[in-house]
């Protein structure tokens, strides 16, 4: 079901194309369409449904019965139904995180991952000021097969990282840190500019393109 009236073609297809299926970005659609969508498609058993950008304020003013059909969770501002089957594989993906105030992004790589049914560890509070809290954690970061680093101040995190395992690394920046920070553009530009080889980057907050990319290598594997 489309609704072209409400400037909406459902990508009903795209679990078959490219591996995954589609997700909704919800921030700046009304919660009408939101409703809307979540009464038609959140009642089919067989339909999985991602919505990403959900932002808490926004959740607690849908009805209670589209509350009902999804799993929601604050902190990665997620919410799915009918994540797909858990998949056996030795594909399984650490996600590793500077610091909890990169948490919202972190979680919602974690939760992508989790409604794709791919294995997935997280490490939090991984940052190189306490340089400790990522060595001594590295055997097990290692024993995953990709990585995905969680950054923002200057996400040196992402370089210390991939001049350290030979595992393939997706770095997302986050829009943390003060002033200079920039909302995210120097941990964007500090990974685009790292010196570390074949380190990918991607937009600045972006969680949910990192966990499809992983998908993506993992449909490879499997």
């Amino acid at each position: 079901m489309d609704y072209p009236e409400l400037g909406i073609l459902f990508d009903h297809d795209r679990l078959e194309r490219i591996g995954f299926p589609e997700a909704v970005f919800c921030q700046g659609k009304p919660i009408s369409i939101l409703e809307k969508l979540i009464q038609d498609y959140g009642s089919e058993v067989n339909r999985s449904l991602l919505f990403t950008r959900l932002e808490p304020e926004i959740w607690v003013k849908l009805n209670p019965e589209a509350q009902r059909k999804l799993d929601y969770h604050p902190i990665s501002r997620t919410a799915f139904h009918n994540p797909l089957p858990k998949r056996d594989s030795k594909a399984n993906i650490a996600i590793i995180s500077a610091g909890s105030a990169d948490a919202f992004v972190t979680w919602e790589v974690a939760r992508t991952l989790e409604y794709l049914g791919l294995a997935h560890t997280v490490f939090e509070d991984s940052g190189v000021a306490g340089l400790w809290r990522l060595t001594s954690r590295l055997n097990e970061v290692n024993s995953h097969k990709i990585l995905i680093v969680i950054a923002g101040l200057d996400a040196a995190l992402a370089s210390v990282l991939a001049g350290l395992t030979p595992r393939p690394i997706f770095a997302v920046p986050t829009s943390v840190g003060y002033g200079q920070a920039q909302n995210g553009l120097t941990a964007l530009n500090s990974m685009l500019i790292s010196c570390a080889p074949g380190l990918s980057v991607f937009n600045i907050d972006n969680g949910y393109g990192a966990a499809c990319a992983a998908a993506r290598v993992v449909n490879l594997l499997i």
